[in-house]
């Protein structure tokens, strides 16, 4: 069983042959809105810098973050997804991966402040940007962004965490 520390030195960028795997762990996850296979491709392809993936002992995908620099904002780091297989749940994960990405691109001087969208019902997520913001002694505002009636399906309003300046 890899340990966080072990999966703490596999964390890096993603590569375009990680799409596939980092589709199926989405789609496991329960929690995400699952986007097409080729989606995943692309965004390895065009966003790499900007996410993460962190591999176990046998370089397999244990988790993912993808994330992207607002348009018009590049100091700003959105997370649109953050998974960790079920194996690997409960051990920090997710949090190594958020530190390692934004440690990775504060040393760029090239990052302030972190957003990300949560659904009410996503208490896992709300309580790793928490924790994240708590880590790094930053400000969290929280805001409706998008109502439930906006989205064309059955979906719980999605609401925006603001996180920083980071320290």
């Amino acid at each position: 069983m890899t340990t966080l520390a072990e999966y703490t030195e596999n964390i890096g960028e993603p590569t375009v042959a990680d799409g596939p795997a980092v589709w199926h762990l989405a789609r496991e996850s329960g929690e995400l809105d699952v986007n097409s296979p080729y989606s995943y491709l692309l965004w390895f392809r065009d966003f790499a810098r900007t996410s993460a993936v962190a591999r176990d002992d046998d370089g397999t995908p244990a988790g993912f973050t993808t994330g992207y620099r607002r348009p018009g904002r590049p100091d700003v780091l959105v997370i649109w997804q953050i998974a960790v297989t079920g194996a690997s749940r409960g051990r920090g994960l997710a949090g190594a991966m958020l530190d390692h990405l934004t440690g990775r691109l504060r040393a760029q001087g090239a990052l302030h402040r972190v957003e990300t969208t949560i659904s009410p019902g996503n208490t896992a997520s709300q309580q790793l940007f928490l924790s994240f913001a708590e880590r790094h002694r930053a400000p969290l505002k929280r805001e409706l962004l998008f109502p439930a009636e906006l989205f064309p399906d059955a979906h719980e309003p999605e609401y925006l965490y603001r996180i920083g300046p980071l320290r």
